[in-house]
């Protein structure tokens, strides 16, 4: 009797053992922290939530935010980031951070200082990467480079720590809209020698992520009326009160500025959380790293320091994932 006592505790023993280590084979969660000027247009908000839709792929440790022309300060782009954070109830998950208002040649003599603009999500883009050992702390900035590249000045060692996957430019072309809200941040970042990646905006161009639109239609058919829904109501930028990010988005698009026919608009920031997610939707490049002049781009076919880029993305994929997700985390009736 005392014998098979014994054995079961054993057995218990084992079992326990089993089901408390991971599987094999169980991917690990990317760390990511998503920089972003929220309040800009539409595509930011798409990006979070696409974030928040794949909580099995992405470990997001938190939210940054900084100023760009369109977002209303400031504030107003803390307070859209928190919105849709609200939405998906992950407010006392992710933590949100404010970031630089100005740029960065502007704040950088004031890097040392114990307060500066941008100095909370500055501070926890370096406080989190320090704490990277075996893995990369992948920042995802999709509008400005000044947080990362204010977090790299203040702390040099990160670069080691992180990835940067960037939404701008319109590489090998001149201009785009996060790219020239602040010029001055781009070369500090290439040159710090982290590892760097565009991907890459192209206006009006079917090579880049300005081909991976959606239209009104189908945001009434996927979006509108899917998703979770919130416990929180929250008041959306353009009025209205909203408790489920379908609804918004649908929303978002009503007050958006479509292009094309039939007229569309891009996602273009959720494209670098969807790469991510799945590298075989785009396409990469490795190259020498060039170097921003003004607002255009100057090749360095010797610089042994290399970045990459990134175009041709598989918009259907891409697209079809979100709503997919969307229906997915859509209440049963």
């Amino acid at each position: 009797m005392l014998y098979r006592f014994l054995i079961l505790i054993a057995m218990v023993g084992l079992l326990a053992a089993c089901h408390s280590e991971p599987k094999k084979g169980t991917p690990k969660k990317m760390k990511i922290i998503i920089d972003t000027d929220a309040n800009n247009e539409l595509d930011d908000q798409h990006a979070l939530a696409y974030a928040f839709l794949n909580l099995d792929v992405f470990d997001v440790v938190g939210v940054t935010v900084n100023n760009t022309a369109n977002g209303f300060g400031i504030q107003g782009q803390y307070d859209e980031a928190l919105r849709i954070i609200r939405l998906f109830d992950l407010e006392e998950k992710i933590p949100l951070f404010m970031g630089a208002d100005s740029n960065y040649v502007d704040i950088l003599p004031h890097i040392n200082d114990t307060l500066f603009d941008g100095q909370p999500a500055v501070d926890f883009i370096i406080r989190e990467a320090m704490k990277m050992k075996d893995e990369k702390l992948v920042l995802v900035p999709v509008g400005k480079l000044t947080n990362i590249a204010l977090a790299i000045a203040k702390e040099p060692s990160i670069v080691d720590k992180v990835r940067i996957i960037w939404l701008g430019s319109n590489y090998p072309n001149p201009g785009e809209y996060n790219l020239v809200n602040d010029v001055s941040s781009v070369n500090p970042v290439i040159e710090s020698g982290a590892p760097f990646e565009i991907v890459t905006v192209r206006y009006g161009d079917s090579t880049a992520t300005d081909a991976v639109r959606v239209t009104p239609a189908e945001v009434d058919e996927f979006l509108a009326g899917k998703g979770t829904v919130s416990p929180h109501t929250i008041t959306g930028r353009h009025g209205g009160e909203f408790n489920s990010f379908g609804n918004y988005a649908k929303n978002l698009f009503e007050h958006a500025h479509m292009h094309g026919y039939p007229p569309s608009r891009a996602l273009f920031d959720m494209v670098v959380l969807a790469v991510l997610k799945n590298p075989e939707w785009g396409t990469k490049h490795e190259i020498p790293a060039p170097r921003l002049i003004n607002h255009a781009w100057e090749e360095q076919s010797d610089n042994p320091h290399k970045i990459i880029y990134w175009d041709t993305f598989n918009r259907d994929a891409i697209v079809n994932d979100l709503f997919l997700l969307m229906e997915k985390t859509t209440p049963k009736q």
